[in-house]
């Protein structure tokens, strides 16, 4: 028995022997650490959800829907096209967005607003620029008065591609060695110019210089134009021009609505031209009825004294404006 209890002992310290090499080699199993891995995963997936949180208010705060209007005071002598110009914003987004449609019902110390940007480019106006866009200047003429005054004739050609609008040209006189003798900047006398379309300017020279031996006529302003109440789906239908070669000349026809609304202050701007296409002539004045209602007509009747001559030709446009609800202004 003690022989036999000794053996037992002797196997049971084996076996023990044995189970505690195993312990050994058991603890560097668990390296690979499975459920780590699975921590640090769910780790990386959890971030995405829980960074954004930090970052949410950042758009709360950058909307900005309604900005904060520019607010100008009008000062004495200021005229709507003064202001557009100080600001680089079409006139008629400036009176669209204020209301007004008399400009010569404005006060002195009146509140205007002026429009951002961002807000004419909503209606669809594209960003007006600082200097004038190249439009071409053509037709030119020159003519002396029996008083001693000069005129210069002539029009814009709208080579842009968009709307023209706050067009006026700078006309220099010139001596022999390029020398500017006098200069005189003038606006077309049309509002807004379509794509291709002309509009003549008449610059009078009050006390010009006693000869000049060439002159310049280049851009001085020009936006593109913002269409906005601007009306264009008028007609002009039985034009006729009659007179003595050199005394008046006059031009009678019928402006039709053929839009679909009615149409105010509706004027018209007669141009005349010599036999070699140069502008002699201009005037702008409304038809015998100013407001035309969609499918109407009315006659009008513009007499001119041609600069030279005789008349071989005229161009007759017509503008008009729509009826548009006033902006609210921001209480």
């Amino acid at each position: 028995m003690h022989r036999f209890g000794l053996f037992w002992l002797a196997v049971s310290l084996g076996v023990l022997g044995g189970c505690g090499q195993v312990i050994t080699r058991a603890t560097p199993t668990p390296m690979p650490t499975p459920t780590l891995s699975v921590e640090v995963t769910r780790a990386a997936t959890l971030r995405p959800t829980a960074t954004p949180a930090p970052y949410t208010p950042a758009p709360t705060a950058t909307p900005t829907v309604t900005p904060t209007p520019i607010i100008y005071t009008i000062q004495r002598g200021d005229t709507l096209l003064d202001i557009a110009i100080k600001f680089r914003i079409s006139v008629q987004g400036l009176q669209e967005v204020n209301g007004i449609t008399d400009p010569r019902g404005l006060q002195i110390g009146q509140e205007l607003i002026i429009p951002r940007e961002e807000l004419l480019a909503a209606k669809g106006t594209p960003t007006p620029t600082p200097t004038a866009l190249p439009f071409g200047v053509e037709n030119v003429s020159f003519g002396y008065t029996p008083l001693g005054a000069l005129w210069c004739f002539g029009e814009v050609h709208n080579t842009t591609g968009a709307d023209l609008e706050q067009a006026a040209v700078t006309i220099s006189l010139l001596d022999t060695n390029g020398k500017v003798l006098a200069q005189t900047q003038e606006r077309v006398q049309l509002d807004l110019i379509g794509p291709g379309g002309r509009a003549p300017f008449a610059a009078r020279f009050a006390q010009p210089p006693a000869s000049f031996a060439s002159y310049l006529v280049v851009p001085w302003l020009g936006v593109r134009g913002y269409v906005g109440s601007f009306y264009r789906d008028l007609e002009v239908r039985a034009a006729t021009g009659a007179g003595e070669r050199y005394a008046a000349y006059v031009v009678t026809g019928k402006i039709a609505n053929i839009g679909p609304e009615d149409a105010i202050d509706v004027h018209i701007t007669v141009t005349i031209y010599d036999g070699l296409g140069r502008v002699i002539g201009t005037r702008r004045g409304p038809p015998d009825h100013n407001v035309i209602p969609r499918g109407g007509e009315t006659t009008f009747e513009m007499r001119l004294t041609p600069s030279g001559g005789p008349v071989e030709s005229f161009r007759i446009t017509a503008l008009g404006r729509r009826i548009l609800t006033p902006t609210p202004k921001p209480g």
